[in-house]
């Protein structure tokens, strides 16, 4: 099984049409039951409004925090999915399976797992302790 991050991407909606979007509450809740039952839910979590959100860079060794998102755009991250899947396929086919899908963009990227970092770091030479692989997973 490979898990894979599915990056939930709506535009935010007056309170209205929100209470609308709630309407499937009892859907997704059913949704998230299944896939728990199949093994295959791993986490989900819908994140608070993007007027909470606040973006930290660091350039030139100044550090920069600005509220708000990284990018102004229409749609936002609103919340994710990690799901333990045989593939992408059906990763896919349950990223489709959601009633967000009919209003917010579903984004599915394989996740990379802990050892995998690590060891790409290790190759391009940067000496990473062996309990990094635990701090990380």
């Amino acid at each position: 099984m490979s898990q894979y991050m599915l990056l939930v991407y709506q535009e935010e909606v007056d309170p209205v049409e929100q209470a609308e979007r709630e309407k499937v509450t009892p859907a997704l809740a059913e949704l998230h039951a299944s896939l728990r039952e199949a093994g295959l839910l791993v986490r989900v979590q819908r994140l608070r409004s993007v007027e909470t959100a606040t973006s930290v860079r660091v350039r030139g060794g100044a550090t920069e925090i600005v509220d708000g998102p990284f990018a102004i755009t229409k749609e936002v991250l609103a919340g994710y999915y990690v799901l333990d899947c045989a593939d992408l396929d059906e990763a896919l086919r349950i990223a489709a399976a959601l009633p967000m899908a009919g209003w917010a963009t579903i984004e599915v990227r394989p996740v990379m797992p802990a050892e995998e970092w690590v060891n790409t770091a290790r190759e391009a030479g940067v000496d990473v302790p062996h309990e990094a692989v635990s701090d990380l997973a």
